[in-house]
């Protein structure tokens, strides 16, 4: 099969499936959804892909992506009534999970996809729907090393960066290693962008230094109008890295790795959650460290760039 050439289908067309699978429509894919709501698919219909009315409608693809909201979603999608891979007679070829999901809800997919003769591969992602426009996604891969040498060049439509990882669910842990990373970084950046406040900086104009030099990142710029400007529209909330942060010492413990700094800011997101922090974006930890260091923040009100302009497909 050429990648190119491939059949495509796509289950789950919320904001982060949407997104993605119209990147592929917009790139030339042949491309087949389904949503269990059907209308929030339908507009997809209108960019060229053809919509069905449930999972097992797709196994005439090459390739079936999965984007849904959990395990017990997955399970349904793949081996419930109308799933994926309960046609008596055909499977596609390769499935490629990218939903968040745990290691064992992938491990059991994995084995009923192989059971059917289907190849199976985990691939969580890092971003949100901007980032996705941006053309800034990216993917930790894991599962068969020719399944993936075969659908490589359509992931890498999917976002910038696409990385193989390893066999089994080593993309799962890498993936909750990421978001350990991520609640450890926000916690930092609050922390040192309070104090430059307090000893009388601007927020804005401390992180355009931070931001401009060898210590900035994507992460950081992105995060920026959040933090001054006080805009804390959900993207990831507390609870959400609460719970990623149990998962990462879940297998630290089981792995015999200690993670102090980790377990440090764990504790001061839960606190968070307690505080009542739990519908809007993690970046409102500014707020808790500023309740703690005494300090009373106001937005700045402050055009800046975050970075994220989007950028043309892999295909343009």
């Amino acid at each position: 099969m050429s990648t190119s050439r491939a059949r495509v289908g796509w289950i789950g067309t919320g904001r982060m499936g949407f997104a993605l699978a119209g990147r592929l429509l917009d790139a030339g894919h042949d491309v087949a959804v389904y949503n269990r709501t059907r209308s929030k698919a339908e507009p997809l219909a209108e960019r060229g892909a053809k919509v069905v009315d449930a999972p097992v409608d797709l196994v005439d693809r090459d390739v079936v992506f999965v984007m849904v909201s959990g395990s017990a979603d997955l399970a349904q999608v793949t081996a419930g009534e109308g799933g994926l891979l309960t046609h008596p007679d055909s499977v596609p070829r390769i499935v490629i999970d990218s939903s968040t999901v745990s290691s064992a809800a992938s491990a059991e997919a994995r084995g009923k996809a192989e059971a059917r003769g289907a190849q199976f591969l985990a691939a969580p992602v890092s971003g949100n729907p901007k980032v996705v426009r941006a053309g800034k996604l990216t993917l930790a891969v894991s599962g068969p090393r020719d399944a993936f040498d075969e659908v490589q060049h359509l992931l890498r439509v999917l976002g910038r960066g696409v990385t193989y990882v390893g066999e089994g669910e080593v993309a799962r842990l890498v993936k909750i290693c990421h978001n350990v990373f991520l609640g450890v970084v926000i916690q930092s950046l609050t922390e040192i962008t309070l104090l430059a406040e307090r000893g009388g900086a601007t927020r804005a104009a401390f992180l355009e230094f931070l931001n401009d030099s060898v210590m900035g990142s994507t992460f950081t710029r992105y995060k920026t109008p959040a933090l001054v400007n006080l805009d804390f529209a959900p993207t990831f909330t507390m609870p959400l890295l609460s719970k990623d942060f149990d998962l990462g010492f879940d297998a630290a413990h089981e792995l015999a790795v200690p993670m102090p700094l980790a377990a440090t800011a764990a504790q001061l997101v839960a606190s968070a959650v307690g505080a009542g922090h739990r519908d809007l974006d993690f970046a409102t930890l500014i707020l808790e460290q500023a309740r703690r260091s005494g300090m009373t923040l106001v937005a700045e009100n402050t055009e800046i760039d975050d970075g994220l302009s989007p950028a043309p497909t892999a295909e343009d």
